[in-house]
């Protein structure tokens, strides 16, 4: 005879509410009573079968993600992995299992999520202006998504792109510089943030932007970074310091200022963003500001599951993620 969360609810004398959230590890519930639950379940030797628990309450337990990279650096660049592997251990952790819903196939990510029954899809980088992304935007399945807000109500996860660059530029500014360059990414919402925050930072403190000194690239890319570092080398006046869209971008950077004979923290000055692993084996050290990519992937997890389980209470909201400025050596004070 199959055992059901009553019996175990029976068995524990607690509600069959109380059951089903202790076996998703809600933070609604104790932990003490999540580990009687657990317990008595394994005891009574309870299995879930997601098949008829899905078909029972409408509910397949998965959550479709959205990742577009334009770069290639994909599922192993740092900032990144961080964000997949937090969405990953929270959604797990719920009792949820994530799917990747891919640009390259021939249905549309709505048709796919449908497809696959997504209770929810997080959206984590793709093109929002995008037809086939609005047609999942105007649809009814419940979002959350990554650095954008929309007019639709949907909950979004920033990381605070405005105060990270305005830490940065601080930075650099109070360790004497005013000739500051700054690499920035493709045009995005992400992008604007941080041009509007190093533009209002450089004018609080009485300093004019070279237009020279702006380049474009892309974000996540060494190559880009290279030409738009030697670039901006070849201007008569050479910037005393550069900002690079990312930690990963400004290794391009450095090859090209190597070419040049340029040594960042002795020569000539840089600063990253991002703060993933390979900024603190850079030699010098980069100084870079830290995302937290760790919370802003719970956040995400979190905004959905709201949303999914208990939609008759659930409020869209954006929630804003602070970082931190990690200091290296690679910026001198002139």
């Amino acid at each position: 005879m199959e055992v059901t969360l009553k019996d175990i609810a029976r068995e524990c004398n607690v509600s069959f509410s109380t059951v089903s959230k202790a076996l998703k590890n809600s933070s609604e519930i104790s932990q003490k009573t999540i580990d009687l639950v657990n317990k008595t379940a394994k005891k009574m030797g309870y299995h879930t079968n997601a098949a008829a628990r899905a078909l029972r309450i409408n509910k397949t337990y998965s959550i479709g993600v959205i990742f577009e990279d334009i770069t290639g650096s994909g599922l192993q660049h740092q900032y990144f992995a961080k964000i997949f592997d937090s969405i990953n251990v929270h959604a797990n952790k719920a009792g949820y299992n994530i799917t990747f819903l891919s640009h390259n196939s021939s249905q549309s990510y709505l048709a796919q999520a449908k497809y696959r029954r997504c209770d929810g899809v997080i959206i984590v980088s793709t093109n929002f202006y995008r037809d086939d992304v609005q047609a999942l935007l105007t649809s009814n399945i419940p979002l959350s998504m990554l650095d954008f807000r929309d007019s639709y109500n949907h909950s979004s996860v920033m990381s605070d792109n405005k105060t990270g660059i305005r830490i940065i530029t601080e930075e650099i500014i109070k360790k004497g510089h005013k000739k500051i360059a700054y690499i920035h990414g493709e045009e995005s919402d992400v992008t604007k943030l941080r041009m509007t925050s190093f533009r209002q930072t450089m004018k609080k403190n009485g300093i004019e932007i070279c237009k020279e000194y702006v380049k474009d690239a892309i974000y996540h890319d060494p190559e880009e970074s290279f030409k738009a570092t030697e670039q901006l080398l070849q201007e008569k006046e050479q910037p005393t310091c550069i900002i690079y869209p990312d930690d990963f971008a400004a290794l391009g950077g450095i090859q090209a200022l190597a070419k040049h004979s340029f040594i960042p923290g002795k020569n000539i000055s840089i600063a990253g963003y991002d703060g993933i692993l390979i900024s603190t084996l850079l030699t010098p050290k980069l100084t870079t500001y830290q995302q937290d990519a760790k919370e802003l992937g719970r956040q995400l997890v979190e905004q959905l599951l709201s949303n999914i389980e208990y939609p008759e209470t659930f409020k869209s909201e954006t929630v804003k993620v602070s970082g931190q400025l990690l200091q290296g050596a690679s910026i001198m004070t002139i």
